[in-house]
């Protein structure tokens, strides 16, 4: 059981663990442990309910630790901190590169702590505690990673109280080896943010940038969002994933180079299957298998473009008790409107939305 934690880096993803428990989780006491300007902002807000000077004296008396750090300094924290732990103490982080923590977690940490590998798949353009959010992993994938010596199995005996926890941050737990996450995450996060980068930089040195930016419709700002990301975040994940990265960047080089080849071809059936395929991957998603997230039911709605329309939508859903576990925005025409994409637990529910939506008054269906 866990009744006391410590939060060792208290900034967006830190800062926002410890609100979440703090409101859901109101009976753990939440030790943190940050630069002193950043503890008391922490503090403030009630992210945490005590302050440590130094990390040593944070995890003292502790029954989980999260280390809310950049990678490297993850990292170097597991070998500061391994003497301090007390017997059956659990180590936690939430650095978006698996392979190396957990490395260096079998070689410094004590036998009689045990390690957890987390990343919780949610974050923000802006970083720091004055942007932490109890609701940033509200249905986000948080996924978690185990040593190669440890039993999946331990997920149910002696880590539930972790996932527990991980669970009343309104996230969905995924379960997967150091390796594969950090294959996965280079092509679904690493590589995105380099591309982000480089779309946002392809338009700024046209030759007439105001204009193209000017020009720049939804599509383009939904997809270069993450190009405002300070390069602070990103420094330690490309290094940390170098190998994985490259490897995705190569994959992405040779499917644009075909897209071009076709292109100047000018095979457009070709180019209309490799459409066709582009649209059946990311209409699966997430996947079906062994080890994925049960897949959740959709329902595609269109509305109109008017204030509070999404507002009214969720209203008579929650009026049916329909919880959405996911939302987005597919398209939208000013002036006309556009076409929501609600996510549901269960098949059942999904068909009740679509009912209730059409009973009042939408274009509800499910696909």
């Amino acid at each position: 059981m866990i009744k006391r934690l410590t939060i060792i880096g208290t900034g967006l993803i830190g800062g926002s663990l410890g609100l979440a428990w703090a409101q859901r989780r109101p009976e753990l006491t939440i030790v943190g442990h940050d630069r002193p300007e950043v503890l008391e902002q922490a503090e403030e807000r009630g992210a945490i309910d005590k302050k440590a000077a130094d990390p040593v004296s944070a995890v003292q008396d502790t029954d989980l630790v999260v280390l809310a750090t950049p990678l490297a300094t993850t990292v170097r924290l597991l070998e500061t901190i391994a003497d301090a732990l007390p017997n059956g103490c659990v180590v936690t982080d939430v650095a978006s590169v698996k392979e190396p923590v957990l490395e260096q977690a079998a070689d410094v940490l004590p036998d009689h702590s045990t390690f957890l590998g987390g990343h919780p798949m949610a974050g923000a353009e802006h970083s720091g505690i004055e942007h932490a959010d109890p609701l940033l992993f509200e249905n986000a994938v948080y996924s978690l990673c185990l040593p190669e010596e440890t039993d999946e199995d331990a997920l149910e005996g002696p880590l539930a109280p972790v996932v527990e926890l991980v669970e009343a941050t309104g996230s969905r737990p995924l379960v997967l080896n150091a390796s594969r996450h950090d294959r996965l995450v280079a092509a679904t996060s690493h590589v995105p943010q380099l591309l982000s980068v480089a779309l946002v930089n392809l338009v700024a040195t046209t030759e007439e940038q105001d204009l193209a930016l000017q020009l720049a419709g939804g599509g383009f700002r939904d997809m270069t969002r993450i190009a405002s990301s300070p390069f602070g975040m990103w420094r330690d994940v490309l290094v940390g994933n170098e190998r994985e990265i490259h490897d995705a960047l190569s994959r992405l080089r040779r499917g644009l180079r075909t897209l071009r080849n076709r292109l100047i071809e000018e095979d457009l059936e070709a180019l209309e299957d490799t459409f066709a395929e582009a649209r059946t991957a990311r209409d699966a998603m997430p996947g079906e298998g062994k080890g994925f997230l049960h897949p959740l039911s959709d329902v595609y709605v269109q509305a109109p473009d008017e204030a509070g329309v999404l507002h009214e939508l969720s209203g008579h859903l929650l009026d049916a008790d329909l919880n959405i576990k996911d939302i987005e925005l597919q398209t939208i025409r000013e002036g006309t409107g556009g076409t929501f994409r609600l996510a549901f637990e269960e098949a059942d529910d999904a068909d009740k939305a679509v009912a209730v939506l059409s009973e009042a008054g939408y274009d509800a269906r499910r696909p």
